[in-house]
């Protein structure tokens, strides 16, 4: 794979850790469970949208202050829809114009039925260094039922050529609580997972979302009981694999936990261009700004001549950075340092001292040597956690 020389930070900011997101939005066929920004097209404006990212980037060097990218995370959308050459000539633009750090993470998103047998070659040139793969499922009536477009065959036969490529670290998403699915189901999609030995598997419980097809037209899912089987058993059977749960739906081998989602949870930043994008910028007095890019396609597309992608964005107010920070921190297993807290939000300790008492007398969660983390009991009533910063 090809190597890119380091930009060096030109100052010492005390900013939180800076990411890039890129949205791709097209897709073969819309998933009926998605909620995602992602458009279904014949013919995909390759040269166009990429012309577009690299002026999108280009507005949003200002928000760098100096800092390198710690990650790259290209999804969609199917992201493996577009051409390693062009990925190429963004990444390596990325890299000129802001630069990257020593130990980069580069994702690229990618659906199993859309690989050509050369892709991942290509993917490799560019500068990807992870791959992730939404296969959902390994079982064929339930990649049906969930509108997916590949099969099981074809979902191990992606795996290995990226393997064959030379991609070591890979990722496997897998849903649970799927339609008819039995705790025996799910139990089978996980050793199906395992065989294949990827370093890193997102399982989560699928859930209906609004503006999805299943929202109007809702499957019969699995009851809580068996859900709660589901969850416990696949829990049991990721750590027995040597997958240790670092978030809510997160599960690596040793050293590799997703950098770039990490820095979601732990409150760092994150630049955001594509069409639907959302980005976090914090400046140095301390406000924290949340931005998002045009949503249509179309709309973006046409926006190129402007030079402006942006559709909105908004200080988060100070009484809530709190809530914020705890609602992507609480995710992670580990919890958080307090110094974290303070050096994310330039808010102290003081501000959730009486609040972490009250949650500690309650058994939601526990302070040891400036450690914060849930309990189980807290995890499992996160919202209830969350709910005592929401003032």
């Amino acid at each position: 794979m090809t190597a890119i020389k380091p930009k060096k930070a030109l100052n010492d900011s005390k900013l939180p850790p800076l990411s890039l997101y890129v949205h791709i939005p097209w897709c073969v066929r819309k998933c009926p469970y998605c909620d995602f920004n992602s458009h279904t097209s014949e013919a995909i404006p390759h040269e166009t949208y990429l012309r577009a990212l690299l002026i999108d980037l280009e507005t949003e060097l200002e928000k760098v202050d100096g800092r390198l990218l710690q990650s790259i995370f290209i999804g969609g959308g199917t992201p493996s829809l577009f051409p390693g050459k062009l990925l190429k000539r963004l990444i390596d633009r990325a890299s000129l114009n802001i630069g990257f750090s020593d130990n980069i993470e580069i994702t690229l998103e990618a659906n199993p039925g859309t690989i050509e047998y050369d892709s991942f070659d290509h993917f490799g040139e560019a500068g990807v260094n992870r791959i992730s793969f939404g296969i959902q499922s390994f079982n064929d009536k339930h990649l049906k039922r969930l509108g997916r477009i590949h099969t099981n065959r074809e979902a191990v036969t992606a795996f290995e050529r990226a393997r064959k490529a030379g991609f070591k670290n890979i990722n496997i998403d897998l849903m649970h609580g799927l339609p008819d699915q039995s705790p025996e189901d799910a139990t089978h999609d996980l050793q199906q997972a395992f065989n294949l030995e990827p370093t890193h598997i997102s399982w989560y419980q699928l859930t209906i979302e609004p503006n999805t097809v299943f929202y109007t037209k809702p499957p019969v899912l699995p009851n809580d009981d068996a859900l709660s089987d589901i969850q416990d058993s696949g829990e049991k059977y990721l750590a027995t694999e040597g997958y240790k749960q670092y978030e809510v739906s997160a599960f690596a081998k040793p050293d590799f936990q997703s950098h770039h989602n990490l820095n979601y949870w732990q409150f760092g930043d994150y630049l955001a261009i594509g069409a639907g994008a959302h980005g976090k910028i914090t400046q140095k007095d301390g406000s924290i700004t949340r931005y998002r890019k045009t949503r249509s396609p179309d709309d973006y597309l046409n926006r190129i001549s402007e030079g402006s992608f942006l559709a909105g964005e908004s200080k988060i107010e100070k009484r809530k950075q709190t809530l914020e920070f705890m609602m992507n921190a609480l995710r992670l297993y580990e919890g958080f340092e307090l110094k974290l807290f303070e050096q994310r939000t330039q808010l102290t300790r003081d501000n959730i001292a009486t609040k972490l008492t009250e949650l500690i007398d309650q058994g939601l969660i526990t302070l040891d040597n400036h450690h914060v983390k849930t309990t189980p009991l807290g995890r499992r009533f996160l919202n209830d956690v969350l709910q005592k910063f929401d003032d």
